[in-house]
């Protein structure tokens, strides 16, 4: 590693840092251009802070699969669709996915980030051999690291963007769309798993 001779300043604690109008949903989506279909889970979020809308999804989702079975955990509407369990998983890869683009993009990183098949992650993810329980708790693990990486962006950071997929997307709007994104399959959980 090299040294620098660059004069360092002091870094403001977390708790110094204020919001800015630039962290408001309203500016992640009115000042970035991406696919229309991240407008489509961005515009399920209700709260305007990115940290309150990762808390407020997941604790959505967690109340209503903290009542389900085992059995219910297994269920698929449809023969071509995928189980509970399946869903829950498919949401924490995504989750993933979306994270690792937001720290790449946080940090400059101009690389074009490729896409990736949901179907053939969930075909190989062993979701339904495992516990609705076992997966809970990966799922609260995850959404655990997710809140500490986006704390800890300052809003420069939450302002960078690149490509992935061949779209263009923010780090802050990545939060919405992980929030988002959740919310859509808690609906579609409701809507036709559990009527």
């Amino acid at each position: 590693m090299q040294k620098t001779n660059k004069k360092t300043t002091p870094v403001k604690k977390s708790a110094e840092l204020k919001p800015t109008k630039k962290e408001s949903k309203i500016n992640a989506i009115a000042t970035h251009d991406f696919a229309e279909y991240f407008n489509n889970y961005i515009n399920l979020v209700t709260e305007e802070d990115v940290i309150k809308s990762l808390k407020s999804s997941y604790k959505e989702m967690k109340h209503l699969i903290g009542y389900l079975s085992e059995e219910q955990g297994n269920y698929a509407y449809d023969k071509k669709k995928w189980t509970i369990k399946e869903l829950l998983v498919h949401v924490m890869d995504t989750e993933r996915i979306f994270c690792e683009r937001a720290l790449r993009f946080a940090r400059k990183d101009k690389t074009e980030l490729p896409g990736f098949d949901h179907d053939v992650f969930v075909l190989n993810s062993n979701a339904n051999q495992r516990a609705l329980k076992d997966i809970l708790k990966e799922y609260k693990t995850i959404r655990k690291s997710t809140l500490a990486l986006f704390k800890n962006f300052t809003p420069e950071m939450l302002e960078q963007g690149g490509v992935a997929n061949g779209n263009k997307l923010t780090v802050h709007a990545i939060g919405f769309v992980i929030s988002g994104h959740e919310l859509h399959h808690l609906n579609i959980i409701k809507e036709k798993y559990l009527k």
